[in-house]
């Protein structure tokens, strides 16, 4: 397991460990702008979780999901809020990502 500082710290070395692909959160799936790609609940792995803390602004928690999906041979990020500034997505995708930490 590694520990980190930062989200940034976090998201580069996971980048230089070859998870290059970023991930936003759609209400159904993960989507990938850059390639045109969707993933659904049951086409992705949640590799590593990592969360940071604010220490004065709750706007500043922040969890860092490294995602792979070996049917498609990709790896990727997730940064997201948690608490009361993440997104609201389906029951499924929901608890795939909290099934990680």
């Amino acid at each position: 397991m590694h520990y980190y500082q930062t989200v940034t710290e976090a998201v580069a070395d996971l980048s230089q460990r070859g998870y290059k692909l970023n991930f936003n959160l759609s209400r159904e799936y993960l989507s990938c702008a850059d390639e045109e790609l969707h993933l659904r609940p049951d086409e992705f792995h949640i590799d590593e979780t990592y969360r940071f803390e604010g220490e004065t602004d709750p706007g500043d928690e922040m969890i860092v999901y490294a995602v792979s999906s070996e049917p498609r041979s990709i790896k990727g990020v997730l940064v997201n809020a948690y608490g009361p500034y993440s997104d609201e997505v389906s029951a499924e995708l929901v608890a795939k990502l909290q099934a990680s930490h």
